[in-house]
């Protein structure tokens, strides 16, 4: 499974669902699937989002069991 940082970076950016995914090209309920782990992004997406939540793809993005790239 695919983990992400996606919901507490947004937060911390006081980007809404919504202001997101029009940075970023897709609907508000992309970003909460994202965040959920109910939906992988593209490799296009999954640097869009890093660019906008200003950080590397690694730490924004690991695989389930792997340890975080930032810790």
């Amino acid at each position: 499974m695919l983990c992400n940082r996606v919901k507490e970076l947004r937060a911390r950016h006081g980007f809404s669902q919504s202001d997101l995914g029009s940075l970023v090209g897709v609907t508000r309920q992309t970003i909460g699937f994202i965040e959920k782990g109910e939906f992988s992004p593209s490799i296009a997406l999954s640097l869009r989002l890093a660019k906008h939540l200003k950080v590397n793809v690694d730490e924004l993005f690991w695989l389930e069991g792997e340890e975080k790239e930032n810790e």
